[in-house]
């Protein structure tokens, strides 16, 4: 793995971030050298959005920046970009309401100052801004913010002006993304040297605009003396998540090498569920797909998937299924994958029994999960001897797992906590999914959108999840990372539909149709291994 592969990976808390920088300055790096360099690509990369983003910065020639500097060593970084930028030609006012500073902050502020900066102690006199940098507090803030500085954030925030953040928006906790009283709602991050936690936890999302990291050239090696070999807690970034697809097919091969796999799923009541899962499922690839549903949803499903193998079973007299009615000669034990809940309602309380007994890998979703809370989350699961994966929303979540911290407001322990208990591979679903395996490693979707939040979108990622599991059944790849690589595609696919379509057209099975040109874009289009 490449070191820009690595950084765009790794994500930090704010000890962790501590740990590391005392690494770097006991290794000689001068705090001031390295507040130099910082600055520097800083103030680079917002001439950069200056000259080419004029949707958030239209070019005006009374153009004015606001610089919001903080008494630590991130308003040190403020006051390092507002003399750059103040040198490149723009007109630049700080507001820093702080009669207390660390040393090297009050020597920037001195010089800023001298060379004819203005410093105002209210926020008011820089209210004709055009662009503000929020340099008020950096990473591991704990305490909620107070007046005077929190009338000046709430201000600042009614202005609804473009915001760039240092490292995180002022106001956030790093590691929860939790709002302590207030906090900037920032149009930009430019988050320094790694990522931190909460910038991708959901309840940061309204306040971080569009993020992105400044690389200040971490040696790996201090990243490693911290975080391990396994880093702990990474970002799904695309190259990873594309290295785990089963793809390319060898030359050779036949549909029962591509793997084989079983959807539990679908009642009388709830026949979409099924006919979603089915379609996730088949866009994954997978060689054969066999769909399980209740007898009176048979024709349905064959007239939309008539590629799939549809096992029509017995159903109880309010339309779930009432026992399995596999194929002569097999049995759940051969196939590659079972993916069961989806519609299934808690009426078919004995199939999940049986499904639980088998020794395939198995993906839970929506009834499937909600059956497994009736019957105790952690002392089933444990009793397994093949790999589960949770597909849980938070509520569902706090059903499995009622005794488990608040998935709302760490979403990062709970997970994390989820899948130790369990022995499960645990995917949250959010607006930034999260995915635990038993070992403690967390895998954070960075991309999302919110034309995801429709009912039947979770249906799709699990015919999805449960094909790829199918098909990587053969070639050795950890279970938790075939799930990242779903989570992935899946948002993909999301965000594609909802820029061609808007956020509002994106119904569930219209993604499914998304899903496979995400692939034509990110991978044949990119790969000369798929080059004709």
């Amino acid at each position: 793995m490449g070191r820009q592969e690595l950084i765009s990976q790794v994500v930090v808390t704010a000890q962790q971030m501590r740990d590391i920088e005392n690494r770097i300055f006991a290794g000689g790096m001068p705090v001031a050298a390295l507040m130099e360099k910082v600055a520097g690509l800083i103030a680079d990369r917002i001439q950069t959005k200056l000259a080419e983003d004029t949707t958030y910065f239209p070019h005006s020639p009374s153009f004015r920046i606001g610089i919001l500097v903080g008494p630590g060593h991130n308003g040190g970084d403020a006051l390092v970009v507002a003399r750059e930028l103040y040198f490149r030609g723009y007109e630049v006012g700080i507001y820093c309401p702080f009669s207390k500073r660390k040393e090297l902050t009050s020597q920037h502020l001195q010089y800023a100052q001298s060379i004819g900066i203005i410093c105002y102690e209210s926020i008011e006199l820089l209210a004709d801004c055009h662009l503000f940098i929020d340099g008020l507090f950096g990473f591991g803030l704990e305490r909620a913010i107070s007046d005077p500085i929190a009338t000046a954030i709430n201000q600042l925030n009614e202005w609804h002006k473009p915001v760039i953040a240092i490292d995180l928006p002022s106001g956030l906790h790093t590691d929860t993304g939790e709002v302590l009283g207030t906090a900037v709602r920032a149009t930009h991050t430019l988050c320094l040297g790694l990522w931190k936690l909460g910038l991708l936890q959901d309840q940061a999302l309204d306040c971080v605009g569009k993020a992105e990291l400044i690389d200040f050239d971490i040696p790996l090696a201090d990243i490693h003396a911290i975080l391990g070999k396994s880093l702990g807690i990474k970002r799904i970034v695309k190259t990873t998540a594309l290295s785990t697809l089963p793809l390319p097919r060898p030359p050779v091969t036949h549909k029962y090498k591509e793997g084989h796999l079983l959807l539990i799923c679908g009642s009388r009541r709830y026949s979409g569920g099924a006919l979603l899962t089915g379609l996730g499922g088949r866009a994954s690839g997978v060689g054969m797909l066999s769909i399980a549903v209740p007898e009176s949803l048979k024709s349905i499903m064959v007239a939309q998937l008539p590629e799939a193998l549809i096992i029509g079973c017995p159903e109880t007299e309010s339309g779930a299924i009432a026992q399995l009615q596999l194929p002569e000669n097999t049995d759940l034990s051969k196939f590659n994958a079972i993916a069961c809940g989806p519609g299934l309602t808690r009426d078919a309380n004995p199939i999940l029994q049986q499904v639980l007994e088998s020794t395939v890998p198995l993906v839970l979703d929506a009834d499937g999960l909600n059956i497994l809370a009736d019957m105790g989350t952690i002392p089933t699961l444990q009793k397994r001897q093949a790999p589960t994966v949770l597909t849980p929303h938070a509520g569902e979540f706090k059903r499995l797992f009622p005794d488990l911290s608040d998935a709302n407001q760490d979403r990062v322990k709970a997970v994390r906590e989820a899948a130790a208990q369990s022995h499960a591979v645990v995917l949250l679903k959010g607006a930034r999914t999260a995915i635990a395996n038993p070992q403690g490693t967390v895998w954070l979707n960075p991309e999302s959108t919110p034309a995801l939040a429709r009912g039947g979108s979770g249906d799709v990622l699990t015919g999805l999840l449960g094909g790829l599991l199918a098909q990587a059944s053969s070639k050795n790849i950890p279970v938790e990372d075939i799930t990242a690589t779903a989570a992935w595609w899946h948002a993909q696919a999301g965000i594609l539909a909802a820029q061609e379509r808007t956020e509002l057209g994106v119904d569930a099975h219209t993604l499914t149709q998304y899903l496979i040109q995400v692939l034509l874009l990110e991978v044949i289009s990119t790969s000369d291994k798929y080059s004709f």
